[in-house]
């Protein structure tokens, strides 16, 4: 089994620790190729006026100064175009959740579209948490071992992935892992909230207090469940 890993938050992010972290005992060989700097939002944007500057960083580890899918891309055309592709692709684990129409403007999610694109097998993974708490990430990597036991080994169709988000924990005295439940990607636009200040105008909405569908992805989170959907790249 061999594995890359990626994410939006950059190289040094505690969330890529924590992903590399749950699946060390799970892999045979863990590579991970991931952004130089943060690019959170990015979307699915990738790189071509310009040449990509890829430089080790560690054993198995490489950054790059461009965004997830970049990464992705450019793992896939050096470090495996003489052999077979990695068996998976994982990016993650972000900090904060990518939840319904979230996964559009995602870099977290762009990485595993970009993956199952090019025929691998993807699954990104983020973390939903109120601003105020901080994550914990030693728990979220005993979340992310039971998401490699639970629906890893699940079939995917022809250009899907996985999409999964960790809730809000909810210590009420409930299961060590929260259910991990199935459930579709919310089509529920975002509010449209802004405020006009000497810069001009910020974005302001809360993210807890978007509209959501019953049974649906953003449902499922906020509702201290881990929410498991199936992307498709188009």
């Amino acid at each position: 089994m061999h594995i890359l890993l990626t994410n939006d938050d950059g190289i040094d992010a505690p969330g890529l620790a924590a992903l590399a972290a749950a699946c060390r005992d799970w892999a045979e060989r863990v590579v991970v190729v991931a952004p130089r700097e943060p690019h959170s939002g990015c979307g699915h944007r990738v790189t071509t006026d310009r040449p990509l500057v890829f430089e080790p960083a560690g054993a198995d580890r490489w950054h790059v100064d461009g965004t997830p899918a970049d990464c992705v891309r450019l793992a896939l055309a050096t470090l495996f175009r003489d052999g077979p592709g990695p068996d998976w692709v994982f990016s993650g684990i972000n900090a904060g959740g990518n939840l319904g129409v979230d996964i559009h403007h995602s870099g977290t999610v762009a990485a595993a579209r970009e993956a199952a694109l090019h025929g691998s097998k993807a699954l990104a993974v983020s973390h939903y948490h109120r601003r105020e708490t901080p994550i914990d990430w030693a728990r979220a990597t005993r979340w992310m071992e039971a998401v490699l036991a639970d629906v890893v080994p699940r079939p995917l169709g022809p250009g899907e992935f996985w999409n999964v988000n960790f809730p809000h924990p909810i210590d009420d005295g409930g299961p060590a892992v929260p259910p991990l439940v199935d459930c579709e990607i919310d089509p529920s636009p975002l509010p449209l909230g802004y405020e006009s200040d000497a810069g001009g105008w910020r974005y302001r909405s809360r993210y807890h207090e978007r509209a959501r569908v019953a049974g649906g992805d953003v449902a499922t989170c906020f509702g201290g469940r881990i929410a498991v959907s199936r992307g498709r790249v188009v």
